[in-house]
């Protein structure tokens, strides 16, 4: 019968609960930082020896013990996090918020407008095989655990989430967060990491950088005037790596900026609570 023992953790963990099988009796160490919502990322901090899987799946633990995870737009919400210790086994339900997104219905729109044409299809799809292999990078850096600093200032003109209903048919939701700024406008690395795409002409993004932050956390900008670093360049917290612009399908200049877990679209609104208090677990 499982034992639930409540235990002082060191090194400023939480208070975890130790799941007994058998005869064994190890403590399993779990903390948790961010938000438990859809579109969230969390940071996790257990022993460096335990093994931890999301929904049955592995999730790499850092030397030190550290892990992050993320939750798609319309994630499920009851995620079951196991860590396992030394025999024993800590099995962690999250129970996410639902979130509410923004939908708009338009009708009456030319269909040219709504659908491309079969060229633009052919080079949109070349396009979208180049990002989704610069996101597959699974690097051992860990930047994404120092406390982020903004892309870029101007006004949040767009929302991760909201979607558009053309004529009847969805189009796919933004997965951003729109920062409306002239032209020109500096755009910073928040994190540090390797350039892994830097695209100055994409069909729909126009200037586009992606930017590997390690442990598959990677951040993407959009529609920039100026792609000022190239692939394989190290950047540091802070640097510029290019300008706001207008490129590619945008009807203003404004920074289109994006945060992914492996191939999972995540909020950035959502990245200053991974730095707040940790996390309440039962």
């Amino acid at each position: 019968m499982l034992k639930f023992i409540k235990t002082a953790l060191v090194a400023g963990l939480l208070l975890a609960t130790t799941h007994a099988i058998g005869e064994t009796t190890t403590d399993v160490p779990l903390q948790l930082k961010g938000k438990l919502t859809q579109g969230a990322l969390l940071l996790g901090k257990t022993a460096p020896t335990a093994k931890v899987e999301l929904n049955g799946d592995a999730v790499t633990v850092t030397p030190e013990g550290h892990f992050v995870i993320g939750f798609a737009r319309k994630a499920e919400l009851e995620q079951q996090l196991t860590v396992t210790l030394k025999g024993a086994t800590r099995t962690q339900t999250l129970q996410l918020s639902e979130r509410e997104y923004n939908i708009e219905r338009v009708d009456g729109v030319p269909q040219r407008t709504v659908t491309p044409d079969p060229e633009q299809v052919k080079r949109t799809k070349r396009e979208a095989a180049k990002v989704w292999k610069a996101r597959q990078t699974k690097s051992q850096r860990n930047d994404f655990l120092t406390p982020l600093v903004k892309p870029a200032e101007g006004r949040i003109s767009g929302y991760y989430g909201s979607q558009r209903i053309l004529n009847g048919e969805p189009r796919n939701p933004h997965y951003g967060e729109d920062i409306a700024a002239p032209t020109g406008t500096p755009v910073k690395a928040p994190w540090s990491g390797v350039v892994t795409l830097a695209e100055p002409d994409l069909f729909y993004s126009g200037g586009t950088i992606i930017i590997d932050h390690g442990y598959r956390v990677n951040t993407t900008y959009l529609h920039l005037n100026s792609v000022d670093v190239s692939v394989g360049d190290t950047i540091e917290q802070g640097d510029v790596i290019g300008t706001i612009g207008a490129t590619g399908r945008a009807t203003g200049p404004h920074l289109d900026w994006r945060v992914n877990w492996g191939n999972e679209r995540l909020d950035p609104s959502l990245l200053p609570a991974l730095y707040q208090q940790p996390l309440a677990l039962d």
